[in-house]
């Protein structure tokens, strides 16, 4: 007899500054051996906060610190697999906070194929009430997704076409008329240079006035 496959529920929170004018919704979070920090895109191999601090601060390890000088401040969260550097979650919050970028995911709870992170392993077993999110921060007119698998799930939800990379569709929805943007996954095994990444960011922050 087979094993029933586990459903895993989201482990954070979301992410709702009250001023923000931002939604970021990616899939799901990796497995939490391969966390450095508990907050979004925990993964040092993942470039979303590299990204963000080339385009905020021309400097891609901005928001990085070296392992060291962390240790012992966040014993809830294992980093065995970040090596060297890992991500500095206060300064992440208070740049998110400032800046009005609010942070999820468009599923609640999954079941991993593989064991794995990957899109194409997760089989989405609840869905994100999105509409939900929105009652709680108002001055949201931009949604972004930063991934494919994100996207899609996104884009039935809204009973609309999946933008293409980098590139957003107007649709109605909860009430108000949202941009619907499809960024490039900041996963390094999206087949897209960091600069063409940082590049695509960067033209959405410019559109939607947060730089």
């Amino acid at each position: 007899m087979s094993a029933t496959p586990e459903i895993e529920r989201h482990p954070l929170r979301p992410f709702l500054p009250p001023n923000a004018q931002l939604l970021m919704l990616g899939s799901f979070p990796p497995p939490k051996e391969r966390w450095c920090m508990d907050f979004f895109y925990p993964n040092p191999q993942n470039d979303m906060w590299r990204i963000m601090g080339q385009i905020f601060f021309g400097d891609k390890t901005h928001f990085e610190e070296p392992r060291d000088s962390l240790k012992g401040q966040r014993d809830d969260v294992q980093c065995t697999k970040a090596g060297k550097k890992v991500f500095n979650r206060e300064e992440i919050v208070s740049f998110c906070e400032t800046k009005g970028i609010a942070i999820f995911d468009t599923a609640q709870a999954v079941i991993r194929l593989q064991g794995n992170a990957a899109d194409e392993h997760l089989e989405i077993v609840a869905q994100t009430d999105i509409a939900a999110l929105l009652q709680q921060i108002p001055l949201c007119h931009d949604i972004c997704c930063t991934g494919g698998k994100a996207a899609e799930t996104l884009a039935k939800l809204l009973h609309t076409a999946t933008p293409k990379p980098g590139e957003y569709i107007e649709t109605a929805f909860a009430g108000r008329t949202i941009r619907f943007w499809r960024m490039p996954s900041s996963s390094r095994a999206y087949p897209l240079s960091f600069d063409k990444k940082a590049a695509a960011y960067r033209r959405m922050f410019e559109t939607i006035c947060l730089l």
